[in-house]
């Protein structure tokens, strides 16, 4: 089964913007709220669209007309986002995973077997009227079985490839994985979607980097650019620690129907920081940008940010790290920056449950000119950090990877610090967190401050988050710019 091909884009459609899902070359915000209560039902969830230039909020939910599902309770619809222009009509589409979305089949009720929906941009907006298509893992893939606590869409990302065929992989990191005769538990394998062609992989697959082992969960984490994607396998297990992790590096050129597998990186491989141990979480949260080096003149190369959150720093239990490499066509990388909190001036010191790198976001500013310092931001989520007077409230941490010291021009976001509003205890600020050229998105769906009691999302200009200009950041509430005033964990992204 295919998401459908590509057609001559619209002439209402303008594709200026990356998200842009009116197709009016304003660029739009997707605000996911997986807590959300839909029709009286709770924690069905929902994502907002809010369409730039003021023309507009949308709200998706498995309650949408065309949908063809219904909200339950638990299903968590837009735990997962991505978007793309899957059929080349120049508006942008959205990608919806439901991991949690119980599915009946052959009269048994499969547990948290997961879905995936794709709803449509057009001329007039996205939302009711839209084409919407749903898929569990067999609908997308005949060749597999649906199953029940499989998380089908835990993770999703799409783009377009070199060649200009949209792509778009699906995470099932509770995939069941059968070898020799033997089942291993939560294996996990992932869906891989370019043009007409469908397939699943998994790290039994020939030339996949790692050893299928129960509790892996190949497909946790995705990223992704025009030339190559990731996977993290934050269960891989190295050696004799368990959960140490892993990621796997694939080119989007297919040979023999499937995307070429190039590389696998851990904390045991030569020329990466720090050492393999159990409960590292390696590959927790990946996020990928092109890379473009001084001697060729288009973007070959691309560099990888790796979350390791579960790292020790010393005595610090949990504190976290970051490891940063560059990876090349060939499938060989090197290391551009390792680092953590107790890193030479690097702004704060390793604390037990900081927990560095539970989400990372990097991305190239302008891809049209060589890499360099300057157009490189790797955002860093720090949940578990405590203000002066506050636990738990969380940060964000922006850095310039390409930096020869690390540390020179970091800057921590604290909410009432970098970023708007109050440090409320259990905000866990840095839990949610994306970026595009443009802009740095922080949200907070966990917040408990009395001004976002439902939550927030802040919209940072990189120039702003850096600290180099201050042109404004858009905070986005309940009950303001047309967004309904109800939430649950509102400001869910990544």
């Amino acid at each position: 089964m295919t998401l459908g091909s590509p057609r001559a884009a619209a002439a209402a459609c303008t594709a200026g913007a990356s998200s842009d899902f009116n197709g009016d070359g304003v660029t739009d915000t997707a605000i996911a709220d997986p807590d959300a209560t839909v029709n009286g039902v709770k924690n069905a969830g929902l994502v907002r669209i809010v369409l730039g230039g003021g023309k507009g909020v949308s709200e998706i939910s498995q309650a949408t007309p065309g949908m063809n599902a219904t909200p339950e309770a638990g299903d968590h619809f837009g735990f997962s986002r991505t978007s793309y222009d899957v059929d080349g009509d120049g508006c942008t589409d959205l990608v919806v995973g439901t991991p949690f979305e119980d599915v009946a089949e052959s009269g048994k009720q499969l547990v948290d077997a997961g879905a995936v929906y794709v709803v449509h941009g057009t001329p007039t907006g996205i939302g009711a009227g839209s084409k919407i298509e749903g898929y569990t893992q067999t609908q997308l893939d005949p060749t597999t079985s649906t199953e029940a606590y499989d998380w089908f869409g835990y993770s999703v990302r799409a783009g377009t490839t070199a060649t200009d065929k949209p792509y778009l992989v699906v995470g099932v990191p509770g995939e069941d994985v059968t070898e020799a005769g033997k089942t291993f538990w939560d294996a996990g394998c992932i869906e891989y979607m370019q043009g007409t062609t469908v397939v699943p992989l998994n790290e039994d697959d020939p030339g996949v980097p790692g050893t299928v082992e129960s509790n892996d969960r190949f497909g946790y984490s995705l990223g992704g650019t025009n030339r190559f994607f990731a996977v993290g396998s934050p269960g891989e297990a190295i050696g004799d620690q368990e959960f140490a992790g892993g990621v796997a590096i694939f080119s989007h050129t297919l040979s023999g129907g499937l995307p070429t597998p190039l590389v696998g990186i851990d904390q045991d491989g030569a020329g990466i920081g720090g050492v393999p141990e159990a409960g590292d979480g390696f590959g927790t949260s990946i996020s990928m940008a092109s890379y473009r080096p001084s001697n060729q003149t288009y973007n070959s190369d691309a560099v990888l940010a790796i979350g390791i959150p579960g790292e020790d720093i010393g005595t610090a239990a949990d504190a976290g790290s970051v490891e940063v490499v560059r990876v090349q066509p060939s499938g060989a990388f090197s290391q551009v920056a390792t680092f953590d909190a107790g890193s030479t001036d690097v702004e704060g010191d390793p604390v037990p449950g900081d927990f560095m790198g539970q989400r990372v976001s990097i991305n190239n500013t302008d891809t049209t000119v060589v890499t360099t310092t300057a157009n490189i931001r790797l955002a860093v989520g720090v949940p578990g950090k405590d203000t002066a007077t506050v636990k738990d409230a969380g940060a964000i941490q922006v850095f310039r990877p390409l930096d020869t010291a690390i540390g020179a021009n970091d800057r921590l976001l604290t909410r009432g610090s970098g970023l708007p509003g109050t440090a409320t205890a259990r905000d866990y600020v840095g839990m949610a967190l994306a970026s595009g050229t443009t802009n740095l998105y922080v949200g907070v769906p966990n917040s408990k401050a009395s001004d976002s009691p439902k939550g927030a999302l802040y919209v940072l200009p990189w120039s702003d988050a850096d600290g180099t200009t201050s042109t404004g950041t858009k905070t986005y509430l309940p009950g303001q710019d047309g967004l309904p005033d109800v939430g649950e964990a509102f400001g869910t992204v990544g």
